[in-house]
């Protein structure tokens, strides 16, 4: 770690992300240097400036910017506090080699929207099990980033395509426990991962990755009712780990897993009859019987 820096760097289980990395830079300045990947980079404190084929640039909190593989660029504070940054390296699958000339041109981004959609990837991406979601956002975020680039940002679509959804929900249903990424899913299905979102979203009002995160809720919660341990069941059903079912199922139901299966267990034991005292009403209904047995009758 250089001194008067802090970094923390990744690399997440998300398809065309090469590294994520979070840092609070305070006296290091970047020496010239080149990517292989696109920079996409948003300030969270501060201000970053940097010369990019000889220009100077300077990006304030707020705006995104996004420096082109292969051009040389550099990096320092433009304040005496520094900066906190967070930066995703992306492969040409999201933003093409072709538009590298554009990007010297227009490398930073004073767009809002895209900004918030960056911050919000950037929480998700902290957080393993995430990952369908993950890629729906960064597909999105790569769309608006090529507008950005060929000058025609536009409004979102409305995509009506009933067929095409129901067969994305045919395929989470067949493998919502092992997951099937965004890319496979495109694939398989010959849509692109931007019309397939919208359309899912569009028939059903919920994300692919909201509708696969119900379906391991729902196999969780029949799971612990069978009596299954919810460390185990997080994995049964297709969580990364028992925190990120704990998450989703409160978030779901409103109670934790183990709360969930001990109201099940404590209503099975109120309704259970006490042994000892089912034996001491079996002890005095014997008792009764034989006093019953040996009293002469009224003819005796």
């Amino acid at each position: 770690m250089v001194a008067g820096s802090e970094i923390v760097a990744w690399r997440p289980s998300v398809a065309g992300v090469s590294e994520v990395l979070h840092a609070h830079m305070t006296d290091h300045a970047y020496p010239m240097h080149t990517h292989a990947a696109w920079t996409l980079l948003i300030v969270d404190d501060g201000m970053v400036k940097y010369d990019l084929d000889r220009h100077e640039h300077g990006v304030l909190r707020r705006a995104v910017s996004l420096l082109p593989p292969h051009v040389p660029h550099n990096g320092s504070a433009a304040t005496p506090t520094g900066f906190r940054k967070r930066v995703l390296y992306l492969d040409s699958s999201h933003v093409a080699d072709d538009l590298i000339g554009r990007a010297v041109d227009h490398s930073v981004l004073d767009d809002h929207a895209l900004h918030g959609r960056v911050h919000r990837l950037h929480t998700l991406l902290l957080r393993p099990g995430e990952e369908l979601e993950a890629e729906s956002r960064l597909a999105f975020i790569a769309e608006r980033l090529r507008g950005h680039l060929l000058g025609r940002v536009a409004a979102p679509t409305v995509v009506r395509d009933a067929g095409l959804a129901h067969r994305l929900r045919d395929l989470l249903d067949e493998r919502f426990v092992e997951g099937v990424t965004l890319g496979a899913a495109s694939e398989l299905l010959y849509a692109h991962p931007t019309h397939l979102v919208r359309a899912f979203s569009r028939e059903f009002g919920m994300g692919p990755h909201q509708y696969l995160t119900g379906r391991r809720v729902d196999l969780a919660r029949a799971l612990l009712l069978d009596g299954m341990p919810p460390h185990t069941v997080a994995v049964t059903a297709g969580f990364y780990d028992q925190s990120h079912l704990n998450r989703h199922f409160k978030r779901t139901l409103g109670i934790s897993p183990g709360r969930f299966a001990r109201t099940g267990a404590r209503l099975m034991t109120a309704a259970r009859p006490n042994a000892r005292s089912t034996a001491s009403t079996a002890s005095t209904a014997s008792t009764a019987a034989g006093t019953t047995a040996s009293t002469p009758g009224a003819n005796g």
